[in-house]
């Protein structure tokens, strides 16, 4: 698959989880709901975009309390675009380990540059780049240490 279809997935789940957030409906609504939806369905990852969908909905409560220490205020108050982002950002990057922090981070800025307030994107890049620090430690130090040589 193409990095064109696994953005589109991206956005995708983005929509599915955004949705779930405010609407409360069942995870397979949703995922049906966004499906019936786009027109272009062809063109994304869906084998990304269920498990991305699925994964972060069956496990809201553990993603948020991996990242909530990192922010400023309660989730609660948190817009929703910017929760949603991070529920996704923190289910990839704990389960999608082949995929590399750094593209996770990159994925969701660019969600939150295209889908969020002015400087969500910011606020997005700062807790995941902490959570990935707690989450792939090793994978963080390397590049760390192999910008410093």
């Amino acid at each position: 698959m193409s990095k064109m279809a696994r953005r589109r997935a991206r956005e995708l789940a983005l929509q599915g989880v955004y949705q779930w957030l405010l609407s409360g409906n069942s995870m397979l609504t949703v995922q049906k709901h966004v499906e019936s939806e786009t027109e272009d369905l062809d063109k994304v990852d869906r084998e990304l975009f269920i498990s991305l969908l699925r994964g972060t909905l069956e496990n809201v409560e553990s993603l948020q309390a991996s990242f909530s220490p990192l922010i400023s205020r309660p989730v609660n108050e948190l817009s929703p675009i910017e929760h949603a982002i991070l529920l996704l950002g923190a289910h990839e990057l704990r389960n999608n380990l082949e995929t590399p922090y750094r593209v996770v981070i990159n994925e969701a800025i660019e969600l939150a540059k295209g889908f969020g307030g002015t400087d969500g994107h910011r606020f997005v890049n700062g807790v995941l780049d902490k959570l990935a620090a707690n989450i792939r430690a090793d994978e963080v130090e390397a590049a760390r240490a192999g910008r410093k040589s």
